[in-house]
């Protein structure tokens, strides 16, 4: 199979010759520059024979060109941070205006799906990555936002359809670019910052609208539910074909999951450190710390709790971009050496 046809068997839930896998990091030494990071993201895919790019853009370029202001530290492990927010009273929600995709920070994202299209397309699959409108108006306010919907409800939803409007034109720019499909990251769909209603009135409507932009014409849907306490039950009915979220630290896992919907589940490596009780950590994540043996059979175990079928194995989020080689090549290895259990 080549990484196509294995990917498409994944989310058809159909046999494959081995489970596909990717890891990603953000590259925040390289994520200013699209040429850079296109070249970054296809080595390190192509180095450890992952079967797909999840296009890494920094996690603030929704946000920069309605205002807000970033700081910026090319760094490793030093991920750009916001300098201050976009919007300032409850009115400013009101001054926002639809955007194009093709200038400013958003422009710089689709050089990234171009350089690599450019270099990878017909060879290696590959998504970009796009933010709920929810999550982008939380990254542009902070979380004042939580206040802005109750005390005025409308403004806020008339400044959502704006920025699904230029999320929208974001996804058709992608798509005429060469993406083979969308990286959904929703990071308000939880229990610790909403109830249920109140994501039915402010998210699901606005992430509906773009993921209904694109999912008949790309074919590696995903959407990732970011968080603790998650509204599973809620998202794993979008209409997308894969699923992905935190599922060795927060519910549910990935058997569980299987019981609760049919589509293709992305996950099953942990990628952040473990913790008591009292939320101190006990130890480093598994990817930074553990031996070989140990990263193997922690694959072997999540391909085992769905039987290998209907996964890609991914991380829950982003990896650190201190996991060493061994990791990196251990993930991979794994899959291959477990591929008899799929037959």
């Amino acid at each position: 199979m080549n990484k196509f046809e294995r990917i498409k068997a994944a989310l058809n839930s159909k046999e494959v010759d081995r489970v596909p896998v990717s890891l990603w990091m953000h590259l925040s030494k390289d994520d200013i520059n699209p040429g850079i990071l296109a070249d970054s993201q296809i080595e390190f895919t192509k180095k450890y024979d992952y079967d797909f790019i999840k296009l890494m853009p920094f996690g603030l370029y929704c946000v920069e060109d309605w205002g807000a202001q970033v700081q910026y530290f090319t760094r490793t492990n030093r991920p750009p941070i916001i300098k201050k927010y976009g919007i300032h009273s409850i009115e400013d929600w009101g001054k926002l205006k639809v955007l194009p995709a093709y200038y400013g920070t958003y422009g710089k994202q689709l050089q990234l799906a171009q350089y690599v299209s450019n270099r990878v397309k017909g060879e290696l699959p590959f998504v970009q990555t796009i933010f709920s409108p929810l999550t982008v108006a939380r990254k542009l306010a902070g979380d004042r936002i939580l206040l802005d919907m109750k005390e005025r409800p409308e403004l806020l939803k008339n400044a959502l359809e704006v920025i699904t409007e230029t999320t929208i034109n974001f996804v058709k720019a992608n798509i005429e670019a060469g993406v083979d499909g969308f990286f959904f990251a929703t990071q308000c769909a939880s229990y610790d910052l909403l109830t249920e209603e109140e994501y039915k009135i402010f998210g699901e409507p606005f992430d509906l609208k773009v993921i209904e932009s694109y999912n008949k014409e790309t074919f590696l849907n995903i959407v990732h539910i970011h968080g603790d306490k998650i509204m599973f039950d809620l998202i794993k009915d979008y209409p997308v074909n894969c699923l992905n979220w935190h599922d060795r630290w927060t519910a549910p896992s990935l058997a569980k999951a299987r019981t609760l919907t049919n589509k293709c589940l992305l996950g099953g490596v942990r990628e952040v450190p473990y913790y008591d009780e009292n939320n101190r950590m006990i130890r480093n994540s598994l990817l930074i710390e553990g031996t070989v043996n140990e990263v193997e059979n922690h694959v072997k175990e999540a391909i085992d709790e769905v039987g290998g079928k209907g996964l890609i194995l991914g991380p829950g989020c982003v990896i650190d971009q201190a996991t060493p080689e061994k990791s990196l090549f251990a993930v991979r290895r794994a899959v291959t050496s477990n591929q008899h259990t799929l037959t």
